[in-house]
């Protein structure tokens, strides 16, 4: 069954979608409802504010994205930009631009995926808008968080023999974009009389098509008294987030090959499509794992944390930034990541 989101109108869709919402923060005063939301902050700590646009064509294919994986992915990849601030998120706003193409099923979908998010990680939705659009889907998303007052970490907090340190792995959601435009090609020239190849790769395409925010390494870091001097999340990968820190800490830094986690299943997948894994690790992006920098005097701390692996150290700006490769060589850090601005906006992994 189809039903036209011209039966229900702006305010009726909103209201549909939205219906049943309970607050579950204590500084969302009155959400969804009235002309805007009503929030406070609590005293002694700060506010945090991020936002995120995501265009189909652009940063998500509906060929092979599931509509409420979108909804869950795009409200994840909010939150994640609030724990890399050192914050937790507390409420979003969800505007869409919907073309005649999409049904009211479609949105139901769309957001039961924000719905799961926002109730994953404790976040209320507090408001939006719908407006038509002419070029297929456009979702924005503001995120609200707060952070204990003096506890933000910048992007330019980083010093001279500071450690480097990530997250979890790298690469696999870049992988996983390559296994799906792969399979995507395939059917295309198939007739559709296939079923895609997915067998023994779930992990890349959970990484691709449903992230998760690393909320669980902030509690790690806290409970173990370390704050960070300097902290992103790889959104555009890790070589163009690495560089963000270093120019606008001013150092330079030393990542070491052999110490970038990498899953098994993205090195074989990635000797499969004859691409370098390192440089699919560097510049694939869309890990939303943390990168950060601690004081040389919390190594012990990190090296022991689960999850976390040292990668490399901060140094003088004047030595550049450099990853050393596991046989010895030197090759300057560039930023090849996703730019969306850019005339051919997809990483440099050949």
């Amino acid at each position: 069954m189809r039903t036209e989101i011209a039966t229900l109108g702006e305010f009726g869709l909103i209201r549909h979608l939205t219906e049943g919402i309970q607050l579950q923060n204590e500084s969302s005063l009155y959400g969804v409802g009235d002309d805007a939301a009503v929030l406070s902050c609590p005293a002694g700590r700060e506010l945090l504010v991020t936002t995120d646009l995501l265009l189909e064509g652009v940063h998500f294919d509906l060929t092979y994205v599931p509509l409420k994986h979108l909804g869950y992915k795009a409200a994840v990849v909010n939150f994640s930009d609030i724990y890399a601030m050192n914050g937790t998120p507390r409420q979003i706003t969800v505007s869409l631009g919907l073309s005649k193409r999409f049904s009211v099923e479609d949105m139901e979908a769309l957001y039961a995926g924000i719905r799961l998010a926002c109730d994953s990680y404790g976040v209320d939705i507090v408001g939006g808008d719908t407006t038509s659009s002419l070029t297929g889907l456009t979702i924005s998303i503001t995120c609200i968080g707060d952070v204990e007052k003096g506890q933000a970490v910048y992007r330019n907090g980083a010093r001279e023999t500071d450690l480097v340190c990530v997250s979890g792995d790298l690469g696999a959601a870049y992988m996983g974009l390559q296994l799906l435009e792969r399979e995507k090609t395939a059917l295309e020239g198939s007739g559709n009389d296939i079923q895609p190849d997915f067998a023994g790769k779930e992990y890349l395409l959970e990484r691709q098509l449903k992230p998760e925010a690393r909320r669980d390494i902030i509690r790690r870091l806290a409970e173990a008294g370390v704050r960070p001097t300097a902290m992103m999340d790889i959104s555009d990968g890790l070589s163009s987030e690495l560089l963000h820190i270093c120019k606008q800490s001013k150092t330079g830094c030393r990542i070491y090959e052999e110490h970038i986690p990498i899953d098994y299943q993205t090195a074989v997948m990635a000797e499969e499509l004859n691409m370098n894994v390192t440089t699919c690790a560097l510049n694939g992006g869309e890990d939303y794992e943390l990168l950060f920098t601690v004081p040389i005097g919390d190594h012990e701390k990190v090296a022991e944390m689960k999850d976390v692996r040292l990668i490399g150290h901060i140094t003088k700006p004047e030595l550049g930034c450099a990853l050393i490769t596991r046989d010895g060589q030197e090759f300057e850090l560039k930023a090849q990541g996703w730019n969306p601005l850019a005339d051919d906006s997809t990483p440099a992994a050949q």
